[in-house]
């Protein structure tokens, strides 16, 4: 992956409430790992989280930038759910 990318997927993740947002969506698709439609419905993060909702559709935005997470509707839920190619060069890049 070019440095530019790796550059871009960092930054994302250097915000404390978007490391928050992309860790526990992570936490939730784990607990659903049987189901592969499964993913972390954003309503509920509202809740956990303490953030309200403006704050986080732009920390979703910027995740989803970044290539971190992919977003889907399903019926009026928006949906998020790890890019499990760009977690695996995170944690790659992290072990170094």
């Amino acid at each position: 992956m070019e440095t530019k990318n790796l550059a871009k997927i960092m930054k994302a993740l250097s915000n404390e409430n978007r490391l928050e947002l992309y860790l526990e969506i992570a936490r939730r698709e784990e607990t659903c790992f049987e189901d592969e439609t499964a993913g972390c419905y954003i309503q509920d993060l509202k809740c956990s989280l303490k953030i309200g909702a403006p704050t986080i559709s732009h920390h979703l935005k910027e995740l989803e930038n970044a290539e971190l997470i992919v977003t889907q509707r399903r019926g009026k839920f928006l949906v998020a759910r790890i890019n499990h190619e760009t977690r695996e060069l995170v944690r790659a890049t992290l072990a170094i």
